[in-house]
């Protein structure tokens, strides 16, 4: 019962905060008359933009690891990691980067 109250009074407390919350990301942001978007000071990028590399190499090896363990067991789980971070590794070296623009 305890846990349940608790659930429900953070529940609420955050269903209150959410509102608040949402308002504050367009700050960065000014429109001109003509309807541009006209952005002013600096935006950090998000965290999937920062460490893309390695957040594709890490769900690699999970789903790796995952399918080995169903098939082999422990250590099927070890050699599936393994070979998941290896063809996570590959996936990342043959990705373009974010920046990149074709020049014509």
């Amino acid at each position: 019962m305890k846990k349940f109250i608790a659930t429900l009074l953070v529940a609420a407390i955050f269903a209150v905060m959410l509102p608040t919350m949402s308002g504050t990301t367009s700050a960065q942001t000014t429109y001109s008359d003509n309807g541009n978007a006209q952005y002013q000071g600096y935006r950090r990028p998000s965290v999937y933009s920062r460490h893309r590399k390695l957040i594709n190499i890490g769900a690699a090896t999970g789903a790796g690891a995952i399918i080995g363990k169903l098939i082999g067991g422990r250590k099927g789980a070890l050699i599936g990691a393994a070979a998941g971070a290896g063809g996570g590794y590959i996936f990342t070296k043959k990705q373009r980067p974010r920046n990149y623009n074709r020049q014509y």
